[in-house]
């Protein structure tokens, strides 16, 4: 039986691909479980840098199938339990986040969850064509997948609050434009767009990204003095890796650092 979400590795990149094109790639419950374990599996392999979320078809995703979803709700529940060693999707689970940085392709369709999905991701990509919408207030509930808490610290509260309570689509240019993508495609071309991102990162010392990525995200969950606090004692055991000690050698020596994660 096909998958729902394919798993490709294309050197240190974790490709990571949503495959129900038929049903424009709906989050049934297999899904989500599905692409739970393939975060976990970036996260836990060491030989992974980076990872990149995509799409099969014409559109990223129409959103949950909702009659899967339901009953969970109803009982206080958003999402299955996750396997061993997965690991969130969406990045409210702080114990179960993924640890490395993922870039992200949108095309077409990329309602709800797909929105909230592009939210999670690190840095985002999407192709001229892309529809961007939280629709859940037209339905009589509203987002509990992330929106409602980054989308206005992306783009503005005022921003946020226009898209949020009215159901509206943002559109490719007007998402550059506000900041939320940071590259937009010609149709088709939006996975090689952020394959080449994906691979840059891949090719930097993997402890200083995990790192800087630690660091960032510390803003946003524990505060600035939070952050700041940490700055220096984590770059302590950094200068004393074999990455620093290689990244100052090829500079030395004017060529490209060849970076093991140790």
């Amino acid at each position: 039986m096909e998958k729902n979400v394919t798993v490709e590795r294309k050197g240190h990149v974790l490709l990571m691909g949503l495959n129900r094109p038929a049903k424009m790639n709906a989050f049934n419950l297999d899904l989500y479980t599905e692409l739970a374990v393939a975060f976990g599996e970036l996260n836990n392999d060491p030989d992974m840098r980076c990872g990149l979320l995509f799409a099969h078809g014409k559109h990223f995703t129409a959103g949950l199938d909702l009659p899967q979803w339901v009953p969970l709700i109803e009982k206080g529940v958003f999402a299955p339990p996750l396997p061993a060693g997965a690991c969130d999707p969406l990045g409210l689970d702080e114990a179960r986040r993924v640890g490395k940085p993922v870039v992200i392709a949108v095309q077409g369709i990329c309602f709800t969850i797909g929105f909230e999905l592009l939210l999670a991701a690190d840095i985002r990509v999407a192709s001229s064509d892309v529809r961007l919408a939280m629709i859940e207030i037209k339905r009589g509930i509203y987002p509990v997948g992330g929106a409602t808490i980054r989308l206005h610290q992306e783009i503005g509260w005022g921003n946020s609050m226009r898209y949020l309570l009215t159901g509206d689509e943002l559109h490719a240019d007007e998402a550059y434009r506000l900041g939320l993508i940071q590259k937009v495609t010609e149709n088709g071309a939006q996975v090689d767009g952020a394959l080449e991102i994906a691979e840059t990162i891949a090719k930097q010392a993997p402890l200083g990204v995990r790192a800087t990525l630690e660091s960032a995200r510390r803003v946003q969950s524990c505060g600035e003095r939070a952050a700041v606090a940490k700055l220096i004692p984590d770059l302590v055991p950094l200068m004393k890796t074999e990455d620093a000690a290689e990244g100052v050698k090829s500079f030395v020596e004017k060529r490209e650092a060849r970076f093991k994660g140790r």
